[in-house]
């Protein structure tokens, strides 16, 4: 096979950029360049990663805990978690420094692009009695982190075989340098603030 068939392969493959990303580079990036007065497209707030956090409080006294927790992130995220472990002990809990007591994934690129879509426009109308996420959940430099308390509203996951309901922590990490800046792109993207 010579050069110029690999590259017509690797070409083939290549997936379409996610549906987010191209919506911020058009409708996004401009407004918000406008809105702060920033001289530099690349100062412009963007996101840089999402972190999917599941703890699994009951893996202490069951084993299998872990292993449908990890079975469950991987369906949401769509790649392989990594289980967290104790980092102290705790005798009231039972705990032993080691034991693994959850998992997380931490997404870039076109997955957390395509992940955050599915949050806005799929998952958090599936939440019952929403109304709208909290401001308050910054944390002083434009990140944001929400909690799910049940996994059951994403649509890849089988309900049927779901053995536990795990809840699940969400943190999205931005470049912004003030809860403002990283509430603006939030809002811009589509997060459905309360007012």
């Amino acid at each position: 096979m010579n050069e110029t068939d690999q590259t017509t392969q690797v070409g083939a493959t290549e997936a379409a950029e996610p549906r987010l990303k191209t919506f911020y580079a058009d409708q996004v990036l401009g407004p918000l360049q406008e809105r702060f007065g920033l001289k530099n497209r690349l100062s412009v707030p963007r996101l840089e990663k999402i972190v999917l956090n599941v703890g699994v409080g009951s893996a202490v006294d069951d084993k299998n805990a872990i292993g449908d927790a990890v079975e469950t992130l991987r369906a949401i995220a769509g790649q392989q978690p990594v289980v967290t472990k104790a980092r102290r002990s705790v005798a009231g809990f039972h705990l032993r420094v080691g034991m693994p007591i959850g998992c997380m994934v931490t997404l870039r690129g076109a997955r957390m692009y395509e992940f955050l879509d599915r949050l806005i426009s799929v998952v958090l109308p599936r939440v019952r009695d929403f109304r709208g996420l909290s401001s308050n959940s910054f944390d002083g430099t434009g990140n944001y982190s929400l909690g799910l308390r049940e996994v059951s509203v994403f649509p890849e996951l089988n309900l049927d075989k779901l053995q536990r309901i795990y809840g699940l922590d969400i943190t999205i990490v931005t470049t912004a340098r003030t809860d403002q800046e990283g509430m603006e792109l939030l809002r811009l993207l589509g997060m459905p603030f309360t007012q």
